[in-house]
């Protein structure tokens, strides 16, 4: 499927029996080692009724995409982590498990979605950017990677980009109306 189509799929929401494969994914799909602890069993345990799979009809796993709900900030969305198969990248299976994820929290009064990343990773800030994702470029940040971003944000030597989508519609002024 070279020519970029979305293969047949299946989505569902993460359950914790999916922990071990998605576990295994990660290893096998990244080397840095913080990526593959991002995928504990405690994400499945207790958001996974959040998170996505996209599932081919024999049962793989194509991508997934954990994500919750912020307590503190019950407005406010985070996509914790997108992963999928290399095999089958930029056929918008990524796309579509972010899309799935912002229209079911839309749907729970979500108005904000944002993702916290290395800003010196060019495929990952290709991939939000692409996805209407912005930058934070507030109070804090500085241009790394050519992108604004909190130094140290997570210790350090560890920055990292805020990005975030607004679901909002966009208002349009008295005088377009």
């Amino acid at each position: 499927m070279s020519d970029g189509t979305l293969p047949d799929l299946h989505f569902r929401h993460l359950t914790e029996d999916d922990h071990r494969p998605i576990a295994a994914l990660a290893r096998e799909w990244w080397e840095d080692r913080a990526v593959r602890h991002a995928t504990g069993r405690a994400w499945f345990r207790h958001f996974g009724s959040t998170s996505w799979a996209a599932v081919t009809p024999d049962g793989t796993i194509a991508g997934f995409l954990i994500g919750f709900p912020s307590v503190d900030r019950p407005s406010v969305g985070v996509v914790h982590l997108v992963g999928t198969r290399p095999n089958v990248r930029r056929r918008g299976i990524g796309r579509a498990l972010v899309q799935r994820f912002v229209d079911d929290l839309a749907s729970r009064g979500v108005v904000q979605v944002e993702s916290i990343v290395w800003p010196g990773h060019p495929g990952t800030m290709a991939f939000h950017r692409a996805l209407g994702f912005v930058a934070d470029d507030g109070a804090g940040t500085m241009r790394l990677y050519g992108t604004p971003a909190f130094p140290e944000y997570d210790g350090d030597g560890e920055d990292r980009a805020r990005l975030v989508r607004d679901l909002r519609p966009p208002v349009v002024p008295e005088a377009s109306r």
